[in-house]
């Protein structure tokens, strides 16, 4: 429906990076009362009055705009966050007109405050009738060109495309048109896309892509794009694609039904990771997998109690077609771990006892690399993305054990859901020596300082960082 869109780069028509126009409003970041540095401006004596009769304490986020003498804005105070994103918010949210930061502040803090200045401008309307054509108009932010934003831009753009993905519906975002978002992105950056679908995925041994999906009208789909030079350290990125997930048989509930568009947010973050890497040329050789589905309800839905066959030939006795995830990701893994790449990412709204293990805004990840997964608790802390590790253990692998195949899709009882889900993935991957798993929600309940009620992009900022460094070869982090 509006594919156009999911490349508009709408978040830098609002940050400028230039010499600071005469015209720009000065904005000073200040803590306390007393002895402000306020970077060579002295404030008349109409302005001291000002603040004075408007109690201004310079407490965090209380925001005084000074007039001048005419009574026009002329500088505004801002009290001091600890949290740059924050304040980047703040800003975003004052009076509409041309801003810039008087405080000299270093890359990093700057980064977060712009990066919250372009992430809180988020919004979602192209189902609104009388949607205006252009971005909505709020504060433009100039930036000095020693400080370099090229990096938060294309995060936030990246972010941007995830979340307008999740947050569209299953009647505009199916299979089909979810492969042509991937072959947009791979002309855009010329990549080189392969698809699989319907019947095909039977004689090219995708068998539980096929079972999965093969009751919906839009047909079951394997997507891939393969980016980059060969010589580069290779990562495959493997995204859950269920664009709805009505639960097969196993029927889900409507509470539960209703927000199911976002079973594909596992796939959403590994597109918009995928987009992030090419745009920015990153010295990375990139394959994006994506198996795309709609668990539907029909006559040739697949059953509780089949037996299923899977791309690496462990057969599956199907418990619960509302463990459908996994099956997808099972032949996708095995299809990614074929070219023994140096590290399988994978991404999935998979399982709710994550939720009930670490809540909505904590996602655990599975790694057995130790120094990686102590990289990625490290990034998580710094990025702001909360991560949490969790264990591939061993042990609970006689829970996925079925009596009349090598595997159950849905083992009874209660515990360590997220746990023995994971432990599923890994029997397909064993080839390739590094995988992480991230069990995702991709979703944000209530409106917060920074994030719009909706669809959020989980693990995206911490994957850009970690990407970022390994592109960067100073030093092997995947040796």
């Amino acid at each position: 429906m509006f594919e156009k869109d999911w490349f508009s780069q709408r978040v830098s028509k609002n940050i400028i990076i230039s010499s600071i126009p005469k015209k720009c409003t000065p904005i000073i970041l200040v803590e306390g009362t007393k002895n402000q540095n306020l970077f060579g401006f002295k404030l008349s004596n109409l302005q001291k009055n000002f603040l004075k009769e408007t109690g201004f304490s310079a407490k965090k986020d209380e925001i005084v705009y000074l007039p001048d003498d005419k009574g026009k804005i002329a500088l505004v105070l801002i009290g001091k966050n600890s949290d740059f994103r924050e304040t980047g918010a703040l800003i975003k949210s004052l009076t509409v007109r041309k801003y810039s930061i008087v405080n000299p502040l270093p890359q990093k803090e700057y980064s977060e405050l712009i990066f919250g200045f372009l992430i809180s401008g988020y919004y979602f309307n192209y189902y609104l009738s009388n949607r205006a054509e252009d971005d909505k108009d709020y504060a433009k932010l100039y930036v000095p060109r020693n400080i370099d934003v090229t990096k938060v831009i294309k995060l936030v753009n990246s972010d941007f495309l995830a979340r307008d993905l999740i947050n569209t519906p299953a009647s505009h975002l199916n299979p089909e048109k979810l492969e042509k978002v991937i072959k947009t992105i791979s002309r855009t950056y010329k990549a080189k896309t392969k698809v699989i679908r319907g019947n095909q995925l039977l004689d090219k041994g995708f068998p539980l892509i096929h079972a999965v999906g093969r009751a919906a009208n839009s047909e079951p789909r394997m997507i891939e794009l393969v980016w980059g030079r060969k010589s580069s350290p290779s990562i495959t990125l493997v995204g859950k694609g269920v664009c709805f997930d009505t639960g097969g048989l196993n029927l889900k509930p409507s509470n539960s039904m209703g927000l199911m568009k976002k079973d594909m947010g596992g796939s959403a973050v590994a597109i918009a990771l995928a987009s992030f890497i090419m745009s920015r040329n990153l010295n990375i050789y990139l394959r994006l997998i994506v198996p795309a589905v709609e668990n539907s309800v029909s006559g040739d839905s697949f059953r509780p109690g089949d037996i299923l066959t899977s791309r690496k030939g462990k057969t599956i006795e199907v418990n619960n077609t509302d463990a459908e995830g996994r099956l997808i990701l099972a032949d996708a893994l095995t299809y990614a771990d074929e070219t023994k790449p140096s590290l399988i990412v994978s991404l999935a709204t998979l399982t709710g006892a994550a939720r009930v293990a670490l809540g909505k805004e904590i996602v655990p990840f599975y790694c057995d690399d130790d120094n990686l997964s102590d990289l990625l608790s490290a990034i998580s802390k710094d990025s702001k993305d909360p991560l949490w590790r969790m264990p591939f253990y061993k042990p609970y692998e006689s829970y996925i054990k079925s009596n009349i195949a090598d595997l159950d899709n849905a083992p009874s009882g209660a515990m360590a859901g997220s746990i023995t889900a994971a432990l599923f993935l890994k029997q397909f991957v064993n080839k390739t020596t590094r995988l992480v798993h991230f069990d995702l929600y991709a979703w944000n309940q209530k409106e917060t300082k920074i994030f719009a009620k909706g669809a959020k992009a989980q693990t995206l900022p911490a994957l850009v960082e970690l990407v970022e460094l390994i592109a960067s070869k100073k030093k092997n982090y995947l040796n």
